[in-house]
């Protein structure tokens, strides 16, 4: 099979062939038909702090939908022609096992969610960084009907994190330096739109969720937020930030981290999907087009997700 190969930090990826995956005792063969790019792509290239997770050479790619088009033994629950998405938590596809940088994928079945009849399978993408969204203004940050929810980043992550909140009933703030996705932020439930979060403070936020994650957006959030407030990290633009603990402390902030977050939540945003409540959007590129993309989403030049449709 064709696989673009990730072998090192600020090394460029590698288009290679390799044997296609044969499924073993639990396990399927997933045919990819979509992969999401995302800024965690991007900070592979970047970040030595990436190689801690990698198993070198690896096939990137974490956002995955496609069809079963093999069944291991003892698989009684999914069969050929299964439309699925990944669960990428279970076995770090893109990061300790092949991703879906490539043309097929072996999965676990615990691995995997199945995918509305009605909904393309470019659409089921989203379930992946859909179930991060949803977990980090969920359960991480607890948002309430009524709360005022600070959005850092409308992009691929903070597009569904808008829909998340406004479907939970809060009153939702977007803070997004690109103003061409203003109007998209508000079509999506904001009532404000800003630049930086800091234009933000006197609204007296209860929780800020940061999609973007590159350091000086951590450090405005906290600087940001009301007293009592929660702010959840979820965004990997940088891996550190420099904070205002005294800030943190005086204001009795909570600071929690999330990465991912559990199957319950792709199933949730599927059925979102699939009934019409949350509508990303995207722009479909092709499988010799990944590189490229991943240099257009590093220097700005994407609105909304970025997803390679095979």
């Amino acid at each position: 099979m064709k696989a673009w190969q990730f072998t090192d930090t600020h090394a460029p990826l590698t288009l290679v062939e390799l044997p296609g995956p044969v499924p073993a005792s639990g396990q399927v063969v997933v045919a990819v038909k979509a992969v999401g790019i995302c800024h965690s792509d991007v900070g592979l290239f970047e970040d030595e702090k990436w190689l801690q997770l990698l198993s070198l050479p690896i096939v990137p790619g974490h956002e995955i939908a496609g069809e079963v088009v093999a069944v291991g033994s003892g698989v009684s629950e999914y069969v050929v022609g299964d439309r699925v998405a990944i669960w990428s938590m279970s076995e770090m596809h893109g990061y300790a096992s092949n991703g879906g940088f490539g043309e097929f994928v072996l999965a676990k079945t615990d691995s995997l969610v199945r995918v509305p009849d009605n909904l393309p399978l470019e659409m089921a993408v989203f379930a992946e960084p859909g179930m991060t969204a949803h977990a980090a203004v969920v359960t991480s940050g607890q948002v309430r009907p009524g709360q005022k929810v600070g959005i850092i980043g409308f992009g691929g992550l903070g597009q569904i994190g808008v829909r998340v909140a406004a479907l939970s009933g809060a009153r939702v703030f977007v803070a997004e330096i690109n103003e061409d996705a203003w109007g998209r932020a508000k079509d999506a439930g904001a009532e404000r739109v800003v630049k930086d979060i800091g234009e933000l403070a006197e609204e007296h936020l209860d929780v800020v969720v940061d999609f973007a994650g590159f350091g000086t957006t951590t450090a405005g959030a906290i600087a940001a937020i009301g007293h009592g407030g929660r702010v959840v990290q979820v965004g990997m633009g940088r891996l550190e930030a420099t904070i205002d603990t005294y800030a943190l402390m005086t204001k009795g902030i909570t600071l929690v981290g999330r990465a991912g977050g559990a199957k319950e939540s792709m199933k949730a945003v599927l059925d979102w999907m699939e009934c019409g409540d949350i509508q990303p959007a995207m722009e479909k590129i092709d499988f010799q087009s990944i590189p490229a993309g991943i240099h257009r989403l590093k220097t700005g030049q994407v609105s909304g997700r970025l997803v390679a449709v095979y």
